[in-house]
């Protein structure tokens, strides 16, 4: 299998990142409910194309990374979290996550980062081997935090150093 083509996103991605947002959507990675029309845009005032590296196959965008300070803190500026992993239904066990994990680890350590954290749902076991492949640990855990579908989920906090 190829390996995908990973840049960083530009505003023309918004519609297409936009969409793909919207088919990937799964209580199994989001605490947020089904996005309904009328959509809400993809970028906005806290995120923009610089902030998002794209998966391309063949041209074609098959998967995203959002990368984000976690907090406006100065001495916090040092840290980068992955707020956001998202690859086509077609393009899931071709490698797309981890070139993205990869390249996103590297725009984080170009960006003078020293540690890389994210947050994923305890119910979501194939995110959470992917990470875990990718030398993330658990860092701690909220227990029940999300009352999702009727079911109360854990927040998993991993993290790895730069």
């Amino acid at each position: 299998m190829p390996v995908p083509f990973i840049r960083h996103a530009t505003l023309g991605d918004e519609e297409t990142l936009g969409r793909l947002d919207r088919v990937t959507w799964s209580p199994l990675h989001s605490v947020q409910p089904r996005p309904q029309p009328p959509y809400e845009p993809f970028y906005n005032e806290r995120f923009g194309p610089r902030d998002h590296l794209v998966a391309e196959f063949d041209g074609e965008v098959v998967g995203y990374i959002r990368l984000a300070h976690p907090t406006l803190l100065v001495c916090n500026a040092h840290v980068r979290q992955i707020q956001g992993l998202v690859v086509a239904e077609k393009a899931r066990g071709a490698g797309v996550g981890r070139a993205l994990l990869r390249a996103v680890r590297e725009e984080a350590r170009n960006q003078g980062a020293r540690r890389l954290t994210l947050r994923v749902l305890g119910h979501n076991t194939p995110a959470r081997k992917l990470y875990e492949a990718e030398g993330f640990v658990v860092e701690g855990i909220l227990p029940g935090e999300f009352l999702l579908e009727g079911e109360y989920v854990d927040d998993v906090l991993m993290g790895c150093s730069l």
